[in-house]
């Protein structure tokens, strides 16, 4: 009995001394193995006040050509894409019709070209001085006979009278009396027709200057319908208004246009005006001319400038949200209408900004979030952070930390919440 009771402790002490090794080596490996990280603090800077918002860029101008007059379309030699100046032709017209009104307006301002001429040639007018009835040349040379007709009258009258004298003392004879007074009267006779002739003359010229001031007007009419030609087969030939890119062509040749017929559109892309739907909260911040950063995603990383040129002054009622207008320069048209931006309106003063490395940041596509990791006391700890501008190498956090925390730059896929960590760096 003693020997199986020996025998049964010995097998229980060595039961027990097996149960105590597995017991400590379960025990070594339940503690936490340490991860080795790579840390960089977050560091605060200052930088601009800004606020953020999105918009779209437009145009410039935009315009819709449509033709002046209404024809068949014989020639388009632009296309979608092309770069027009000022005054290229975007479009042709069928211009035959046009042509020939054009000659036929020529022709009838050289016809009445020369009746105007003829006219004043007529009256002796050179369209400097005002004109005298009495400088016609018909008019002058009646006024001439007139004015000897008078002076013949004159001796005549003075003869008679002289007679008349001579009659009383005895030394003419009556028939010579009665011969000069026959004289006189014929004389004055002759005055009085010279008289009429030369109010006829001056009638004539009177006329005739009239008849050139209606010529003159007749011509003038003629230089307007001739100007209408010309303007019209000018019309047939459609322009740029300004210089721009030509986004739509919807006509070609053999077409027939109508005046409300569209022939292409162009837009102005030199300047781009951005619009940013901004809060009312920020209506007391903005100021014309502030700067404005915009972003697009074409560009990654590259930054274009611009400054606020129009404020709306009303604020939309439902959406509590107004107008903010930005104008940038694009002169290399690296921008297009229609570019969604991300842009920042810089406002005077500064804040203070948090920053960290990038390679700090992960993204989480299950929530579509931004982690990254903080060592306090040797434990890392997740943080959702939220992103805002790069400065190179960095990135700055706008919610999620108050700056000055080491945040791991390294192995975060092996680090989770709560994880023993050496910091190295």
């Amino acid at each position: 009995m003693n020997k199986t009771i020996l025998a049964s402790l010995a097998i229980s002490a060595l039961f027990l001394a097996g149960c105590g090794k597995n017991e400590t080596a379960s025990a070594s490996q339940a503690v936490p193995k340490r991860l080795t990280v790579t840390t960089s603090q977050a560091v605060t800077r200052t930088v601009p006040a800004s606020f953020e918002e999105t918009g779209t860029f437009n145009p410039d101008e935009t315009s819709d050509i449509a033709p002046p007059v209404a024809g068949r379309v014989v020639a388009t030699p632009v296309n979608v894409g092309d770069f027009v100046k000022e005054g290229q032709a975007i479009c042709e017209l069928d211009h035959r019709d046009a042509q020939l009104r054009l000659d036929q307006a020529k022709a009838q301002l050289t016809e009445a070209t020369a009746a105007l001429r003829q006219m004043q040639s007529r009256i002796g007018w050179n369209g400097q001085a005002q004109f005298d009835a009495g400088a016609v040349p018909e008019a002058a040379a009646a006024r001439a006979n007139y004015e000897s007709a008078q002076a013949q009258a004159r001796l005549a009258a003075a003869d008679a009278k002289r007679y008349e004298n001579l009659v009383a003392t005895g030394d003419v004879s009556r028939s010579a009396y009665e011969k000069a007074r026959t004289a006189q009267e014929t004389a004055e006779a002759q005055a009085n027709a010279a008289r009429q002739q030369y109010e006829a003359a001056l009638n004539v010229a009177r006329q005739s200057h009239a008849a050139m001031e209606t010529s003159q007007a007749s011509l003038d009419a003629v230089r307007s319908q001739l100007a209408q030609a010309e303007k019209a087969l000018a019309d047939t030939t459609i322009r740029a208004p300004y210089d721009g890119y030509i986004t739509a062509r919807p006509v070609a040749a053999g077409v027939y246009v109508a005046l409300t017929s569209k022939i292409a559109t162009i837009v102005r892309i030199g300047i781009l005006k951005l619009q940013l739907q901004t809060p009312e909260q920020r209506a007391s911040q903005v100021k014309l001319g502030m700067p404005v950063v915009a972003r697009v995603a074409a560009f990654p990383g590259r930054e274009f400038n611009g400054r606020v040129t129009a404020v709306n002054p009303s604020v939309d009622p439902g959406s509590r949200i107004f107008i903010l207008e930005a104008r940038f320069e694009n002169s290399g048209a690296q921008l297009r209408p229609g570019m969604f931006a991300t842009a920042h309106v810089l406002m005077p003063g500064g804040e203070n900004a948090v920053f960290v490395p990038r390679s700090a940041v992960i993204r989480d596509k299950t929530t579509d979030s931004y982690q990254l990791f903080i060592i306090e006391n040797g434990t890392a700890r997740l943080r959702v952070v939220v992103l805002g501008d790069a400065d190179g190498d960095l990135v700055r956090i706008t919610s999620g930390l108050a700056g000055g925390e080491r945040v791991a730059v390294a192995h975060q896929g092996d680090l989770f919440d709560g994880a023993a960590v050496e910091v190295k760096g």
